[in-house]
């Protein structure tokens, strides 16, 4: 059965469902997501709209995410058919053969600036050495008919192909008007699923980024036993993929891995972190505003316990060339000259 969003409002214990509104669903939709993409729940930068293949097919958004990645988006306004599947694997074959120099020209156009001013705009970052080795291909839809929804499932889980399908759905209550979003398969996964089909397999490790600044310092971490991330949910949500007793690997970018260590307690916000009994906000910290945004759910830092097996100090870190290095928050570790080094180096017996 294919997913839909329905909404209630509670009052005086009694539900009272919130009506679907009837607009240019598609139209408008696309000018939210041209505009603000984190509204699909992917951090991608928007490169192009509207962009003509050379088959006569049109793509509504073309995205590129922080590895470099293109990511492809279908807005359909009604119940999808399976046939728009067809039509997104069709844009797939042209989107997969786009040189740096074709996504900088759709860039230039889009946002006014080249791909890598654009890039390091948003991204805080260079553009990659390899841009689009890969491609996510996302339909946008009110819902899914049955058909259309089982041939997603089988692409993602069978053929590792990362395509998924995010719903969107209007609601009108009283003046105000609501926009609720639900994915078919979590985003995470169907990448995970799509990197392991070409990747070594998973090392057991995973690779968390330091990420220091104004909001977190490296010191306080390995003092009192954590790593954050935050100030937005694109940075905090991540370390929701961590659970209790799993393996991490910490690195700083530019530097080197400078501590590994197993997880004690899952993600929750910075405010609700306690250090043997004592909030961690109320310990003595490097960090300059860790409590900024601390009540805010969406841009709070959020944290998880970690038991340190082994730590250094930031001018101790450890690397070599050709180390793997990631801008993701968390990520599977699966370079395997990367695990056999970090094994050693921090006196880890391999599973």
């Amino acid at each position: 059965m294919s997913l839909r969003i329905d909404l209630w409002e509670a009052n005086n214990n009694q539900l009272k469902a919130v009506p679907t509104s009837e607009l240019d669903f598609e139209q408008r939709l696309e000018d939210w997501l041209a505009k603000d993409p984190s509204l699909s729940g992917m951090d991608v930068l928007i490169i192009g709209r509207q962009l003509q293949t050379t088959f006569g097919g049109r793509i509504d958004l073309l995205g590129i995410d922080s590895q470099g990645n293109t990511a492809l988006f279908e807005l359909k306004k009604g119940r999808t058919p399976r046939d728009v599947i067809a039509q997104v694997l069709d844009y797939a074959t042209w989107v997969k053969d786009l040189t740096y120099a074709d996504l900088d020209g759709f860039c230039s156009k889009f946002n006014g600036k080249d791909l890598s001013t654009a890039f390091r705009d948003h991204f805080d970052d260079a553009v990659p050495d390899t841009v689009n080795a890969a491609h996510t291909l996302v339909v946008v839809a009110p819902e899914l008919d049955d058909s259309s929804e089982r041939i997603v499932e089988y692409l993602a889980e069978e053929a590792g192909l990362a395509i998924n399908a995010v719903f969107f759905n209007t609601f009108k209550h009283g003046d105000t008007e609501l926009l609720g979003r639900a994915w078919l398969k979590d985003p995470v996964d169907v990448e995970e699923k799509r990197e392991s089909k070409k990747q070594a397999p998973w090392s057991g490790y995973w690779f968390v980024n330091v990420g220091e600044g104004d909001h977190r310092n490296w010191d306080d971490c390995r003092k009192y036993g954590f790593l954050g991330a935050g100030q937005g949910e694109r940075y905090s949500r991540p370390l929701t993929k961590l659970r209790v007793g799993d393996q991490v690997f910490a690195y700083m970018k530019g530097i080197g891995y400078v501590g590994y260590g197993e997880v004690t307690s899952e993600a929750k916000m910075i405010k609700d972190f306690s250090v043997d009994g004592s909030p961690l906000l109320e310990m003595p910290l490097q960090a300059e505003r860790p409590w900024e945004n601390k009540e805010d759910p969406k841009l709070s830092d959020w944290v998880v316990g970690i038991k340190w097996v082994k730590s250094v100090p930031r001018d101790e870190a450890r690397t070599f060339k050709g180390a793997f290095a990631n801008q993701n928050i968390v990520c599977k570790l699966r370079h395997p000259e990367t695990v056999s080094f970090l094994e050693r180096e921090f006196g880890v017996n391999p599973n």
